[in-house]
């Protein structure tokens, strides 16, 4: 039989006192003393009544019952249980036997816990303590009450014991994980033997007790547990367990069989929760890599103010001893759309953390939020990410990057199962990494496999998570597309989640109007470069009249052109859409905008595959171009774009009206020579090596000139 746990039940009530001599007397006379019917409780220390009057005006405490024991006499009420107290018995009468039975099972449960309470609270001998332990926990398996709290009682009570002494061998600490091993097979450990746990796979992780005793546990932690919100150390334990595993001979192959063994042999996971749980171990192992450096934010510019402009220095809190320092961007007008902050390098190093932060520019094109907009910047402002972004190295210590590597490592082994794909997909959309993990590195070179696995997936379920989980947020797309925090290959993971996304259900006009207010530069990049994908979509562009400007649709068909495939594709498209050839006859673009990180070659395929003779407007900012850009007017020797280039522009671009040098390395000898574009009406010299005697020179030279940009110049 089993029987659930008593906590509370109605019972009469019968206390006899007597001395133990005339026990057998009254017990066989015909006629006992009145019944009393009381609602009795089982509390932790005693039996009491919810009605303190009568026999049980006074609780009986565990520790006053000699025995407890099944009575039954001739002539006698039925069903009753026998409580032995000094000077006394306490008879109990239940209404049937199973009820007895139940009462007898839980008051005897209660007592002997209430004594290794006693017994264990102040140890003294450990070989006596191991020895209560297993006695303890041979009675929670053998009882026959089923209740979660038989076999977490006991559990607690060692988990007491452990977190008040703390001095114990690793032999004791081995023994005491061997004793309760058996509980822990149908059990989470409570909080603070988690805490235990972790302490040893931290300090043992060959251990044997590891492989043998953990994996068991962690195991039904991972198919069974519902929220680790709730018991964090739960997460943590088996955070520390798999970390553990990394640390064998056979490192990440063993951990890799564990996953296998928690997916199990067939196509599809039986367990539901293992996924997710596995994930949320990730997450948290991957956040406590860079937890140092994130606490730094504390005394570094919020989200708002890197938008706004930092709060005064009075009101930040005392410096930290790490701390990640952010450039405070100015709001740019959408022809001069670049800042630079510059700043010295910086290294800080610390126990986990090394960073190096070298940024001579930091660029970003103009928000489109107002300044008084309380809603935070997307993720790659606050990255202050941009084309000509300078690179941010993010070294973590020793024992954090093998952190790192293991659970990324674990987060590609899960996007190679099919049947866990679209939930890892949908669980990592919403980018749930900190914007520290994300600029550096290491971590987003690694996280790439995850994303490509994502871009080759058919289903719509997959790689749709590629995109933002609502529109003005980031998303991988958005992530690793050129430009992007993430991006390393020059666009070539871009191009294959694009061309995934415009094989589904998102060849839709709305997808297309995404591109070509987000990411038409990369697109024309690639065009330019020969991608079919990026010919195809500057097509559909064309094709569904989703660039309104005349000039930028220009751009694109000289972009085309520049490519046999592209020709071929647009020669296409005229012949279903007559208004493109009389758009074309009109002549080239009054405005040029080159992609960003463009080269020589790329603009020479553009400029070689039509008339640029009504350019007005011209931009080269943060783009790999040099002077050889010039070839098709003049040769020249191959250095930066500079003086030499810059003075040719001015001889055969006089009706530039618009001309971007931001970041360029020009200096006065070549600026000098704009004063003969008369046309010029908006000009950026950000970040140049401007004088202030040479920018009032050419603002008398350039009546027309009324946008200028000299930022971070001598003239500032």
């Amino acid at each position: 039989m089993r029987y659930k746990l008593l906590q509370e039940g109605d019972i009469q009530v019968c206390v006899i006192r007597h001395p133990r001599t005339f026990l057998s007397k009254i017990l066989t006379s015909k006629f006992l003393r009145r019944w009393e019917p009381h609602h009795l409780t089982l509390a932790d220390n005693s039996l009491a009544s919810a009605t303190p009057t009568g026999y049980m005006e006074n609780s009986v405490s565990y520790s006053a019952i000699e025995d407890v024991q099944l009575l039954s006499w001739e002539n006698a009420p039925k069903y009753c249980l026998q409580l032995t107290i000094p000077g006394g018995t306490v008879l109990l009468q239940a209404a049937n036997s199973y009820l007895r039975d139940q009462w007898f099972h839980s008051l005897q449960w209660k007592k002997k816990i209430y004594k290794y309470k006693k017994v264990l609270s102040n140890p003294s001998r450990w070989e006596v303590v191991l020895k209560e332990i297993r006695t303890l926990v041979d009675m929670a398996l053998t009882s026959p009450l089923q209740d979660d709290s038989i076999n977490q009682a006991p559990l607690e009570i060692v988990s007491k014991l452990l977190s008040e002494n703390t001095n114990l061998t690793t032999q004791e600490h081995e023994n005491i994980i061997v004793a309760i091993a058996p509980l822990l097979e149908n059990n989470h450990p409570p909080p603070d033997l988690c805490e235990f746990f972790c302490k040893h796979c931290r300090e043992r992780p060959r251990s044997m007790v590891v492989i043998e005793v953990f994996t068991p546990v962690v195991q039904r932690i991972l198919k069974h547990n519902m929220d680790f919100g709730k018991c964090p150390r739960l997460r943590l334990f088996t955070q520390e367990y798999i970390l553990a595993l990394n640390e064998l001979n056979a490192g990440m192959e063993v951990v890799k069989k564990f996953i296998q063994s928690m997916h199990g042999p067939t196509g599809h996971c039986p367990h539901p929760r293992v996924l997710p749980n596995l994930v949320a171990v990730c997450l948290a192992a991957i956040y406590s890599c860079y937890e140092e450096f994130i606490n730094s934010r504390d005394n570094s510019p919020s989200l708002k103010e890197i938008r706004n402009g930092c709060q005064q220095p009075c009101d930040r809190k005392p410096t930290l001893p790490l701390r990640l320092l952010h450039p405070s961007p100015d709001l740019v007008s959408q022809e001069a759309t670049l800042s630079e902050a510059r700043l010295k390098s910086v290294v800080v190093a610390s126990s986990e953390i090394h960073v190096e932060v070298e940024r001579t520019s930091t660029a970003k094109p103009a928000l489109t939020a107002s300044a008084g907009n309380d809603s935070e910047p997307n993720l790659i402002d606050c990255l202050m990410v941009s084309p000509a972004c300078s690179t941010m190295s993010i070294e973590l210590g020793p024992q954090a990057d093998r952190t790192l590597g293991c659970y990324v490592e674990i987060l590609k082994l899960l996007s190679d199962y099919d049947d866990w794909r679209p939930s890892l997909a949908s669980l990592l959309q919403p980018i749930p990494f900190p914007k520290e993990a994300l600029a550096h590195e290491k971590f987003t070179k690694e996280l790439k496999y995850v994303i490509q696995r994502f871009a080759e997936d058919p289903r719509q379920e997959v790689h749709s998570c590629l995109l933002s989980v609502r529109a003005g947020k980031d998303g991988w797309f958005q992530l690793y597309s050129p430009g992007g925090v993430a991006c390393d290959d020059d666009g070539e993971l871009f191009a294959s989640m694009v061309h995934i996304l415009m094989g589904s259900c998102y060849k839709t006009k709305k997808f297309l109007l995404s591109l070509a207010e987000n990411k038409l530069g990369p697109c024309m990049l690639l065009a330019l470069r020969g991608n079919q994908t990026m010919v195809e979509i500057l097509c559909l562009m064309l094709e569904y009249n989703i660039i309104d400007n005349n000039d930028t649709q220009l751009q694109i068909i000289s972009t085309l052109e520049s490519t046999d495939v592209g020709k071929r594709m647009y020669e296409q498209l005229c012949d279903r859409q007559r208004e493109l050839k009389e758009l074309q006859r009109k002549g080239g673009p009054t405005r040029l905008t080159l992609p960003s990180k463009s080269t020589d070659a790329d603009l020479a395929r553009l400029l070689s595959s039509g008339s640029f003779g009504n350019l007005e407007n011209l931009s080269l900012a943060f783009t790999n171009v040099t002077s050889a850009c010039a070839e098709h007017l003049i040769k020249l020797p191959h250095e930066p774009f500079g003086d030499a280039g810059l003075r040719l522009l001015s001889e055969h671009l006089t009706m530039l009206q618009v001309l971007n040098l931001c970041e360029t390395p020009v200096t006065d000898a070549g600026l000098l020579a704009l004063s003969s574009m008369k046309s010029l009406c908006s000009l950026n010299m950000n970040s140049t090596k401007l004088s202030a005697d040479t920018y009032e020179d050419l603002k008398a030279k350039l009546p027309n000139l009324k946008e200028v940009d000299v930022r971070y110049t001598e003239a500032w």
